[in-house]
């Protein structure tokens, strides 16, 4: 499993409709999809490291920080020839989220790092400002892949830039 991973869970009266659950369409239907991909590509344009987006659609059967765990390695993330990958996953009906990053990049930050990531996440969703909560992980997340893995001139993008969901 991936060595580093905050979950938190949503409590943002935004989400607390529905008998508790926002429906995913509901969620997806509020970010901004161009804008998300845009940030994950500029910053990637300055390091060697991957991130991704993971919107969980129906019902979370486990713990956000397993699911994220799993997801981080069924999509192959910790495949990364630097294992410097970084996987934000948000399951919106659950109201829950997790931060996961590889061995090598959480070496460089540490858990507090993380830490300040979901916290300026979980502050954002809820005053219901859903697609700055992810923008905003994405910019402080490339900042620091971009300090400690620079871009180097053979490196290749080895994960898509898109919000994967499923």
């Amino acid at each position: 499993m991936a060595s580093a991973a905050v979950a938190v869970v949503l409590e943002a009266a935004a989400l607390d409709r529905a008998g508790n659950e926002m429906r995913t369409k509901e969620f997806l239907s509020k970010l901004e999809h161009d804008r998300i991909v845009q940030v994950i590509r500029e910053a990637e344009s300055k390091t060697s490291g991957q991130i991704r987006v993971y919107i969980q659609r129906g019902k979370l059967n486990a713990d956000p920080l397993t699911a994220a765990q799993k997801k981080f390695h069924r999509l192959g993330m910790h495949k990364t020839s630097e294992r410097n990958a970084v996987l934000i996953f948000v399951a919106p009906r659950a109201h829950k989220f997790a931060v996961v990053g590889d061995k090598a990049i959480h070496e460089k930050c540490g858990e507090e790092f993380w830490q300040r990531v979901v916290d300026v996440m979980r502050t954002h969703f809820q005053n219901e400002k859903f697609s700055h909560a992810i923008v905003e992980a994405v910019e402080e997340i490339g900042k620091l892949l971009a300090t400690y893995f620079p871009k180097k001139s053979r490196s290749s993008n080895e994960l898509p830039e898109k919000i994967v969901e499923t």
